[in-house]
């Protein structure tokens, strides 16, 4: 089946089987920052914005975004490139595996709300695992990076 959306700002019509994941069509078109790792909604590497939302794209079938926005993280690179500097200068910055799905989850954070409370930040951020880090480190650029975008 065929399926049309906008991938990052440009029109893009796929062929799909039934039953395809998102996370599989976009890699499967060279969209290579969409992770794929537990496979059941559970760490957020392959997170990615539909609509502006953030969703799980292990477990979300591409026929779901006919006609809708798809944003991966080489839709938002200068953003993102500067995010991995604030977690660069807080050491929250390991194997980077999942800096993409983090990184799309905070750009819908900013979106979303005009001033987080620490408490905000967290529960945004929840659905996003690091087996590398401690969390504080990475709590901590995301505030200070916040911060800086107001």
């Amino acid at each position: 089946m065929k399926v049309s959306f906008i991938l990052n700002g440009k029109p893009l019509t796929v062929d799909v089987a039934p039953g395809e994941y998102l996370v599989d069509t976009l890699r499967n078109n060279h969209v290579l920052s969409v992770k794929k790792a537990c496979n059941e909604s559970s760490c957020g590497a392959c997170s990615v914005l539909v609509d502006d939302k953030v969703i799980l794209s292990c477990s979300y079938l591409t026929q779901r975004v006919e006609g809708k926005k798809v944003l991966t993280v080489e839709g938002i690179q200068k953003e993102a490139d500067e995010l991995s500097d604030y977690f660069s200068d807080q050491g929250a910055d390991q194997c980077g595996f999942c800096n993409t799905g983090l990184a799309l989850t905070i750009h819908a954070l900013r979106k979303e709300l005009k001033n987080p409370t620490d408490e905000d930040i967290k529960n945004f951020v929840v659905a996003n695992l690091c087996r590398c880090t401690g969390y504080q480190a990475q709590f901590l650029a995301i505030k200070n990076y916040l911060e800086a975008k107001k």
